[in-house]
């Protein structure tokens, strides 16, 4: 039996032990902190919130429901929505390498939300970006929207989109973006330099009922609508011509997937700051866990993406408890050695066929 053979048959096994994965790093994560919730105090709290019953006094509520609990379904949530972005445009530039950082997604995000930090109270007189978090989420899916159309753009010549000046129209914009960045840095006050370089190292300690409520409609728009994209995209695996023969309006997928793509992770690089590598690593081991179509790429992404940053959330406020280490220095750490060996490969691949 073929090795394709073999992976098409055990896709099911797989998205089961991931499920199962996900609900045991997501038990963990309550459990787990500066104060740890005994696995059956989780069970009971949760159970009698779900059944409606009223709980029995406990001096873990409090933490469960007003810190833990946000936190983690914005996590799961979060890295879903980096993970199926990720899928999202490595399928569409059929680039296993591409990911929303590296086509300006994630820079153009950042430069929204570091404009609306430093010159929010500018631009709105009387509104503080603390005090409302709405201007967030909408400055930081502006930028993201218009640096992403801009490479996109650039890399267009004709209808075709190279990828290789995807790529370095990214790398160029990417640069741009640093650059007035630095210069929102430098202008910014002691406060809002402190927050920026937190922010810029990404976290989850933002996580609240409030900000589930303003990021849930935009990264569930995403997560709803990328499974309908699958079909688009398998075809244009063969080449955009190919595709449009076979009924598909490559032109309107594109469309519709770089501004779902940029709402998505532009309200989660908001919230959360910079977390880099899981819209690139995770759609790859995917791939590699389940082939290439994206009937099972998409849904396998949001799982294990989930997964990943719940586990890199609760290792970053158990490693150094009663602190808590910047998420985004866990998933570099992982996400960098996982790249380096990625293009090692290409290179292997590159001279065995020379």
């Amino acid at each position: 039996m073929s090795s394709r053979s073999l992976r098409r048959r055990g896709r099911v096994p797989v998205m089961a032990f991931l499920g199962v994965a996900l609900l045991g790093a997501a038990l963990f994560s309550l459990h787990a902190g500066a104060l740890k919730i005994p696995l059956e105090e989780v069970a009971q709290l949760l159970w009698a919130r779900a059944s409606g019953a009223p709980p029995e006094a406990s001096p873990f509520e409090a933490v469960l429901w007003s810190l833990r609990l946000p936190r983690l379904l914005f996590g799961l949530l979060v890295g879903g929505t980096l993970s199926v972005a990720g899928a999202l445009m490595q399928g569409l530039f059929r680039n296993p390498l591409a990911d929303p950082g590296l086509i300006g997604v994630s820079s153009g995000a950042a430069l929204g939300a570091v404009t609306i930090i430093v010159f929010g109270t500018a631009f709105f007189p009387g509104v503080s970006w603390l005090g409302d978090l709405r201007w967030l989420p909408v400055a930081a899916f502006v930028g993201a929207l218009l640096v992403t159309m801009l490479v996109q753009g650039i890399a267009t010549v004709g209808g075709f989109t190279a990828v290789a000046m995807l790529l370095l129209a990214g790398i160029a914009m990417n640069a741009i973006v640093v650059a007035v960045i630095g210069v929102s840095t430098f202008m910014a006050s002691d406060l809002q330099m402190r927050t920026l370089s937190f922010w810029t190292l990404g976290s989850l300690g933002a996580a609240t009922w409030e900000t589930l409520a303003l990021a849930s409609p935009f990264c569930l728009g995403l997560l709803l609508l990328a499974p309908f994209f699958a079909p688009g995209l398998n075809a244009m695996a063969l080449g955009e011509a190919e595709a449009e023969h076979l009924g598909f309006s490559v032109e309107r997928i594109k469309r519709i997937m770089v501004v779902a793509t940029a709402a998505g992770v532009g309200v989660c690089v908001a919230f959360t700051g910079l977390i880099g590598f899981i819209g690139l690593v995770v759609p790859h081991l995917v791939r590699l866990l389940l082939g290439p179509d994206h009937r099972w790429v998409i849904p396998g992404s949001a799982l294990l993406g989930a997964i990943l940053l719940t586990v890199a959330d609760t290792a970053s406020r158990t490693l150094v408890a009663p602190a808590e280490m910047p998420i985004g220095i866990l998933t570099a750490a992982f996400g960098g050695p996982f790249f380096l060996a990625m293009l090692f490969g290409q290179r292997r691949n590159i001279l065995g066929r020379s």
